[in-house]
């Protein structure tokens, strides 16, 4: 075993970090904590049943097939590493499981506590749209190591944990009180904008419609019935939500079962 971890945010970049020379034992953090069931202690095993259920319920999947991609990678986190590398992107999906992550590093009471780093880019030098850390190559990867990593402290610890409360509480009126007081994110600078994009979750219109259900409804409405091009709209001006095609469907089957679309 290394003594260095890294935590990738999901499969997607894991192909372009096996190109790179960086020394270190790899998780693939296989969650989507931004859509159904969370609770405080993140470290329960409470905690992770209901995620299994709601996953398996939610996206078709098995639970052996979740114990064996999330839960067994979970194990790497009570190894004895001296440095932990977390690398999670700038978006509302990944924001929500860094978080996660956090709380789950920070609710173990190791007696000596690893060097935890974050490389959380929100672009990249050359790339006019980027897309996040999937579309890059090893030597990309090995740049925003290089140039992107932070060493996170007691305050990232600190802000991360009353962030999670605040999200874990679904209280649009206490998370706008918190964006509109908090200044200094530390080495955390995307959650805003990710806290932002989930405030506009939680506030729901007359219809009870929130701003994802409305945004779909109006592509809808304009002509786009097509799944796959209803997608395509939101990706295009979405992107800091962070969602897959599977999360989007949670929305459209909320408006299909409302009768608002077909």
């Amino acid at each position: 075993m290394s003594n260095i971890l890294h935590v990738l945010n999901g499969d997607a970049t894991l192909y372009g970090f096996e190109q790179t020379g960086l020394d270190g034992d790899i998780m693939v953090w296989r969650e989507v904590l931004s859509e159904g069931p969370v609770s405080k202690n993140v470290s329960s095993a409470d905690f992770w049943q209901r995620r299994s259920q709601f996953i398996c319920k939610t996206f078709g999947e098995t639970s052996e097939h979740y114990h064996d991609g999330m839960i067994v990678q979970l194990e790497k986190l009570n190894e004895p590493y001296q440095e932990i590398n977390l690398w999670f992107e700038y978006d509302l999906h990944c924001q929500v499981n860094l978080l996660g992550t956090m709380m789950l590093l920070e609710q173990q009471t190791n007696l000596s506590a690893p060097a935890i780093y974050l490389i959380c880019p929100a672009e990249f030098p050359g790339i006019e749209d980027f897309g996040g850390m999937g579309e890059l190559n090893g030597e990309q990867l090995e740049y925003l190591y290089d140039n992107n990593r932070a060493q996170l402290g007691e305050y990232d610890f600190a802000l991360a944990t009353e962030v999670w409360d605040l999200y874990i509480s679904n209280n649009a009126d206490r998370l706008k009180a918190w964006l509109d007081e908090t200044q200094f994110l530390g080495n955390l600078p995307e959650l805003k904008l990710a806290m932002q994009a989930h405030l506009k979750r939680l506030q729901v219109n007359v219809n009870e419609l929130n701003y994802i259900h409305q945004k779909l409804l109006n592509f809808y409405k304009s002509g786009i019935t097509n799944k796959e091009d209803i997608y395509t709209s939101f990706w295009e001006t979405e992107k800091i939500y962070g969602m897959g095609d599977k999360e989007l469907d949670i929305y459209l089957n909320h408006l299909a079962k409302r009768g608002y679309i077909v």
